[in-house]
């Protein structure tokens, strides 16, 4: 069942963060966690898995950071969600044969179905979205203007 970790919170609001604040350099992992209040002990793994499942890009240098590996818009919520629930290893509902006949049969499917449910509307969700969200809410961007937000 989708349940919401602070890993997988942290995954979101560390590309969103990357999205908003991208500019001419990248965006450094120490300036997302002052900025988000994310421990860099979290945030240093779920990057590099994102950078391993081509959501991110990373430079390595002193003036190295993380940049989109793609555009923002197409990027959905729901591929960070997978991502970081593979990484903390998720329990998928219905795979087990455990539990009685009425669970099986009626209980388990209605939550399958909800995750299901939740998971589209997830899949519907950009990051570019969010950053809309995020710019029309007045939040600051310390974004120089660049033409792309992402690197091939």
């Amino acid at each position: 069942m989708l349940r919401l970790s602070k890993k997988l919170l942290f995954a979101i609001e560390a590309v969103v963060d990357i999205a908003y604040n991208a500019g001419a350099a990248p965006v450094r992992s120490s300036d997302i966690s002052e900025r988000q209040g994310i421990p860099r002990r979290y945030l240093e793994q779920v990057l590099q898995v994102l950078v391993h499942r081509g959501i991110l890009a990373g430079q390595r240098g002193p003036r190295g950071g993380y940049r989109l590996a793609r555009e923002r818009r197409h990027i959905a919520i729901g591929d960070i969600v997978r991502i970081v629930r593979e990484l903390e290893g998720g329990i998928e509902l219905g795979d087990g044969e455990e539990g009685s006949e009425l669970g099986q049969a009626v209980v388990r499917p209605i939550w399958v179905q909800m995750q299901d449910d939740m998971m589209e509307r997830l899949d519907s969700i950009t990051v570019e979205d969010l950053c809309n969200q995020a710019r029309q809410a007045g939040i600051r961007s310390q974004a120089t203007p660049v033409v792309t937000d992402f690197s091939i």
